[in-house]
């Protein structure tokens, strides 16, 4: 086989490789923006469950950390595929991190020690702070790349 059949061979799985790689770098951008509104979301729900003394309490705000950590699982897989730098990677394992791990403990510990409820409220902020700067980072990638496009 000649090196232009051996190229032509493989431009369908490079067409396919390109074409996973900017679906995944769109639900990447896409669950980093549902990741900010979300934390803002919670810390709504966390003052409402303080100040409004219901039979519920904080459940909600519970759930929904829930469901963050799990969104911040699945921006790490798109990190993964997407590959927006290794940089990019590394804050998206550490927003899992924060997300899965940190936030239950410091909350669990939070119930005997009231810094450790505070620190609890931190690591949201810098959680919620990570994710705009990888989305922030993600939207200037994708101008940059229309731009270049053009």
């Amino acid at each position: 086989m000649t090196e232009n059949q051996t190229i032509a061979a493989k431009q369908p799985e490079i067409a396919t490789a390109g074409a996973l790689r900017r679906g995944a770098a769109a639900g990447y951008r896409w669950l980093l923006l549902l990741f900010v509104v979300a934390g803002a979301v919670q810390i709504f729900l966390a003052g409402l469950g303080v100040f409004h003394r219901h039979p519920h309490g904080l459940d909600p705000h519970r759930t929904l950390g829930f469901t963050m950590a799990g969104i911040a699982v699945l921006i790490l897989v798109l990190a993964l595929v997407a590959r927006p730098g290794a940089r990019q990677v590394a804050l998206a394992a550490v927003l899992v991190l924060q997300t899965a791990f940190l936030q239950s403990l410091l909350a669990a510990l939070g119930h005997d020690t009231a810094v450790y409820g505070g620190l609890h409220a931190l690591d949201g902020l810098l959680a919620i702070g990570v994710a705009g700067y990888l989305y922030g980072v993600a939207l200037v990638r994708r101008r940059a790349a229309a731009r270049d496009l053009q």
